[in-house]
């Protein structure tokens, strides 16, 4: 039988686990809530230069589609890097930059495809999304040993993607859309596994707000790459 003090013991325990509980759901939330304001930001962006005539000149018209285009990746390359020394309010500014160029790059995806194939293919994905992540946040399993395997998936299809720039190959462009999906797919779930174990490495308010943006901007690279390898496989042409 249970003392007084075991029950006291117990009582404490479970408070600690409900508030350990509280705060991981506000930090997993904040992390989608930068997730969304920054898909929100492209595609309000990729959308306005999509209808300009002007900036599509301005951008893919001359060399600053380069910039554009490495930008955003050298963005990533910078806050992965330098968020550890960077302040909170200057790793949210990166992002929302990050965001911003990506929103640029995306236009061409506007140009190209129907508005009714892009609002399909978003839903789509926005569903497997949900409940990819649904899955990494609530699985009991070890979902680590995927990483590695993913990673390589990654590179292997970037060789692929570089290939077939010369190649110039509907199947096989096919093919790499189709194990894009699939890679982006599983690093959805592995990545909010990922997310949800830094919650308990974080110290301090700080810390906690460099890591949900470090994780929004995970995520947010999985989904837009998922989007982009379904277009390729759904998308409507305009021609």
């Amino acid at each position: 039988m249970a003392t007084g003090s075991d029950r006291r013991y117990l009582s404490r325990n479970q408070a600690d686990a409900a508030m350990v509980d509280v705060g991981l759901r506000s930090y997993m939330l904040r992390v989608y809530n930068y997730m969304c304001v920054a898909l929100a930001l492209s595609g309000a962006v990729a959308f306005y230069v999509s209808t300009s005539p002007t900036l599509q000149q301005a951008i893919f018209g001359t060399p600053l589609k380069w910039v554009v285009f490495l930008a955003p990746l050298g963005l990533v390359i910078f806050l992965s890097a330098r968020i550890n020394k960077m302040s909170a309010t200057a790793a949210q500014t990166t992002f929302w930059i990050f965001a911003g160029l990506m929103g640029m790059s995306l236009a061409s995806i506007f140009i190209a495809y129907t508005p009714e194939s892009i609002t399909r293919v978003f839903f789509i994905t926005a569903g497997a999304f949900a409940g990819l992540s649904l899955v990494g946040y609530t699985t009991k399993k070890d979902l680590s040993g995927m990483g590695t395997f993913l990673i390589m998936g990654v590179i292997g299809l970037f060789i692929a993607m570089l290939v077939n720039m010369f190649l110039g190959s509907s199947i096989l462009q096919l093919g790499i859309s189709v194990i894009g999906v699939l890679i982006f797919a599983g690093l959805t779930a592995y990545d909010t596994q990922k997310i949800k174990l830094m919650y308990y490495e974080a110290d301090g308010a700080e810390v906690a707000t460099k890591k949900s943006i470090m994780g929004a901007l995970r995520l947010y690279l999985d989904f837009l790459n998922m989007f982009i390898f379904l277009m390729h496989i759904l998308g409507v042409s305009r021609n």
